[in-house]
């Protein structure tokens, strides 16, 4: 499986980390072993000090597709999901600096928190589904996919350009403001409406 990743997809969120708006989406890559396993804690890795939580939707590819049209892309998937792309923002800083990819900041082994999936039949319309992250009970991320720049069947149709989508694979759809470091012993929840999809410990 493949865990494709979203960049920059909510303007609030490039306002927040002072980017550039792009032009179209920004897509980048994680391997399955960035996923943490379930029931494991989420381990700080050693290189950095600044590890941020980013909560996104997520949509599991459920047939083969290539080139596919907006108006299709809702045949190829048929479940909603929600997770973490964590992030070690310092050494991404370090890296886009020197004009260097930024899969050390955002694929180390963990980085990848999947959590459960919802059956799309759930939703009324999947550009308008609010989500949220909690943090020691506090909310501290809350989005809605209405707010996303390129909505998920555009996102299909422009990933499947470049890259052949499999049964099985994930696409993380980009993350909503309020971003920010987490520490030893944080417990990080997160919600599609009032359902818990996840909750992790971080060590």
């Amino acid at each position: 499986m493949k865990i494709i990743c979203i960049g920059r997809n909510y303007a609030d969120h490039i306002k927040e980390l002072d980017n550039a708006k792009p032009a179209e989406p920004v897509i980048f890559l994680k391997p399955d072993t960035a996923i943490l396993l379930k029931k494991q804690p989420f381990f700080i890795p050693e290189f950095s000090n600044d590890v941020h939580h980013e909560v996104e939707l997520l949509v599991r590819i459920n047939k083969i597709g290539k080139h596919i049209d907006k108006k299709f892309a809702p045949k190829y998937y048929d479940e909603i999901g929600l997770g973490i792309d964590f992030t070690a923002r310092d050494l991404q800083a370090k890296l886009k600096a020197q004009g260097l990819p930024w899969e050390k900041a955002k694929s180390f082994d963990g980085a990848a928190v999947v959590g459960n999936f919802m059956p799309k039949e759930h939703f009324k319309d999947v550009d308008n589904i609010e989500f949220s992250l909690n943090c020691n009970g506090k909310t501290v991320q809350k989005g809605n996919s209405m707010m996303m720049m390129w909505k998920i069947d555009a996102l299909i149709e422009y990933v499947s350009k470049y890259f052949t989508l499999k049964i099985g694979d994930v696409i993380f759809t980009g993350t909503p403001a309020g971003v920010g470091r987490v520490k030893a012993e944080d417990v990080l929840t997160g919600f599609i409406g009032e359902t818990e999809m996840f909750s992790i410990k971080v060590k």
